[in-house]
């Protein structure tokens, strides 16, 4: 019942063109600096870019998606992190970079981060992704430091 309200409301925060399918919704092969290549060669794969970067249109879009999607739920209010991490600390588990993000909010992560991109359509994630990206880190950050990548 729930997750039947919350589509609704997606649905209706995301314009009609969105919702039915006129955009692609599948990012292919992604590849973005975070990953590591064996004997730095990288497998083929598209580079993925924000369409919406710095839109304050889209970022007040995608904080309304954040909390109709139940995001907030997990992740607390304004993403400074509450049963899972703060999205607001500058400390990313998966790669900051806003192809990272997306392909974290689309494709689900282990341990608890569900796949939203069978769900919303690839502008609404980037929506999500432009929100999640414009938030300030706050003065103190209380969550733990991902250990860095060698």
């Amino acid at each position: 019942m729930r997750r039947s309200r919350n589509l609704l409301i997606a649905a209706l925060l995301v314009p009609a063109s969105l919702v039915h399918g006129e955009v692609e919704t599948s990012p292919g092969a992604v590849s973005y600096a975070q990953h590591i290549a064996a004997g730095k060669v990288t497998p083929p794969a598209a580079t993925l870019s924000n369409p919406y970067a710095g839109d304050a249109n889209a970022a007040a879009a995608g904080e309304k998606l954040f909390a109709a999607m139940n995001c907030d739920g997990c992740h607390g209010g304004g993403a400074l992190g509450w049963t899972a991490p703060s999205l607001a600390d500058g400390r990313w588990r998966f790669g900051g970079e806003d192809g990272a993000v997306f392909h974290s909010i689309f494709y689900g992560r282990p341990h608890g981060m569900p796949a939203f991109g069978g769900i919303l359509p690839a502008d609404a994630v980037w929506m999500l992704v432009t929100y999640v990206k414009t938030r300030p880190v706050p003065r103190e950050v209380p969550t733990a430091a991902w250990p860095a990548t060698p």
